[in-house]
């Protein structure tokens, strides 16, 4: 009986092994389509995606899984990962900026390499909600700089609350751009924070047009709180490494997209 319920065991964390690496090459696994391929009933596959869940390994969505955003809690560890990716994706987006603009621009890490990546000469205002994204920008003499208050959330640096919500609808920029945890293009901007996902919604509303810079990775993950639908974006910026497979849903979505 013990040797029937170790094969049992291994045979289960094989499948569940497959079904990560499944999800690591397509972003998303369907369950329907799992039992199939496993020739196990449904609600077995349901117990596996739910204890692949509760490792914090993938999202649970309706019907299957979405691979789960991953990210480092340091925000000063974060500014070295994929420093060159996040250079190429800054310049990109700085090319899609015009002088005199206002701009939203949201916290983060690859928002502080596009601050460090606009000409010295740039003119407009720039709001932003991340003290860290002020003080870079404070040695541009021709920007003017609006810091939005609120109370800090450490892990993106930004303020949260409703005071910086209310703050926000009263803004009209030309342009928001958006700080990335994770996006799908069917469960759109997600973040893992409930008041963060709060006000990256007020940010959207705020502003005429919405730019998504992000590397690839993290393009068809999920997090624990939804933003915004995939509509809510009309420019994704992300570096040469991204498929064509991986940014046609983007594509069909209606997004413009820069690859640099």
């Amino acid at each position: 009986m013990k040797d029937d319920q170790r094969r049992t065991s291994l045979l289960t964390e094989e499948r569940r092994q497959q079904i990560l690496a499944s999800l690591e090459r397509e972003g998303r696994v369907f369950a329907t389509e799992l039992s199939h391929r496993y020739h196990v009933s449904d609600d077995t596959i349901r117990r596996d995606l739910d204890a692949l869940a509760d490792l914090g390994m993938v999202q649970r969505v309706h019907g299957g899984a979405l691979r789960r955003a991953t990210f480092t809690e340091n925000f000063e560890e974060r500014q070295t990962e994929n420093a060159a990716a996040k250079d190429a994706i800054a310049r990109g987006t700085v090319s899609l900026l015009q002088q005199g603009q206002t701009i939203l621009l949201d916290g983060g890490t690859t928002s502080l390499a596009i601050v460090r990546h606009l000409p010295p000469d740039f003119t407009g205002t720039v709001i932003t909600t991340s003290p860290p994204i002020a003080v870079a920008l404070a040695s541009f003499a021709a920007i003017e700089v609006i810091l939005i208050g609120g109370r800090l959330y450490r892990y993106a640096m930004v303020a949260v609350g409703a005071e910086t919500i209310a703050q926000l609808r009263a803004i009209h920029a030309d342009i928001c751009i958006l700080g990335i945890l994770a996006l799908d293009p069917t469960f759109g901007v997600s973040v893992r924070d409930y008041e963060e996902a709060q006000v990256k919604r007020a940010m959207i509303m705020a502003a005429s047009q919405v730019i998504a810079p992000t590397i690839h990775e993290k393009l068809g993950t999920v997090a624990r709180f939804e933003v915004a639908p995939i509509s809510a974006i009309t420019h994704l910026v992300t570096e040469a490494a991204a498929s064509r497979d991986q940014l046609m849903p983007y594509q069909e979505a209606g997004l413009t997209i820069l690859q640099v």
